[in-house]
């Protein structure tokens, strides 16, 4: 069964994915990988999109409407379905997600690395200062599929949000943020895909050139999604609470209530 990476880089909006992200789209144009332009759900803030990237619910279903919601989620996650199917989780993400699927509230000195856990995740290495280096994180993702070769893997890196917040969304600082972390899928991507993994890289929100996001503006709300190893078919519209089930659809793991993408997928 396929093995799937989950790359959401926190903050990235479209246009600027479509304009600094060199490598993926030489593969687009390459043929290679596909992209298409989602609208996150409100409020477009992270901690509401992380469960809803990894539940399929809105936020106003799921309950975690705020930043300031801090608590385990609740009802069914990816994480939870892979593992009831015997597949192996990772994560290499903020502390956020930590607290929806493992802990609430985080304990840095306790919680940070999870090794051979028993819960939704089983493998984890966690951070949480926002500026906490993309190298570094990518090296850490790179770590858990070498030493733990997870069936799924969520990497999530923030340096693109960070700075966002600080110089706004039409700014040198956040397009170069942009630049960098496309670097880095150009140094680890060609050899996830060799070892097996169908990749995913989206974004949970955008980012208004006021430097915050919150609202349904363009700007908060229109993120990518680029496919590595599969297309989508034309014919039909993804949206940001599908890509939990297609991601149960792509391993072969039931989804169970999470909504599906009712396109047809063709492998490449």
């Amino acid at each position: 069964m396929t093995k799937v990476i989950l790359i959401v880089l926190d903050g990235l909006r479209f246009d600027v994915a479509r304009t600094c992200l060199g490598y993926m789209e030489g593969l687009v144009a390459a043929g290679r990988a596909e992209v298409r332009k989602l609208s996150c759900e409100l409020p477009a803030m992270s901690r509401p999109l992380y469960e809803t990237l990894l539940t399929g619910r809105p936020p106003v279903e799921h309950g975690i409407v705020s930043n300031g919601v801090v608590r385990r989620s609740m009802g069914d996650n990816l994480f939870a379905r892979c593992r009831a199917a015997g597949k192996v989780t990772a994560a290499a993400a903020y502390h956020w997600v930590s607290e929806l699927y493992v802990s609430a509230p985080f304990d840095r000195h306790r919680d940070r690395i999870l090794l051979d856990g028993s819960g939704d995740i089983s493998h984890g290495l966690f951070y949480w200062d926002d500026h906490y280096p993309d190298s570094h994180l990518f090296a850490d993702a790179e770590w858990l599929i070498r030493a733990k070769a997870p069936d799924f893997l969520l990497l999530h890196p923030m340096n693109v949000d960070d700075a966002g917040h600080k110089h706004g969304g039409d700014s040198i600082g956040y397009r170069n943020a942009a630049r960098l972390q496309g670097d880095l899928l150009a140094r680890y991507v060609p050899g996830w895909r060799e070892a097996g993994y169908t990749v995913i890289v989206t974004a949970d929100h955008g980012m208004g050139d006021d430097g915050n996001h919150a609202g349904p503006t363009p700007q908060e709300i229109e993120v990518p999604f680029y496919a590595l190893g599969f297309q989508l078919g034309s014919e039909s519209v993804l949206s940001q609470t599908q890509i939990a089930g297609l991601i149960c659809q792509l391993m072969g793991v039931d989804r169970g209530a999470m909504p599906a993408y009712s396109g047809l997928v063709q492998r490449i």
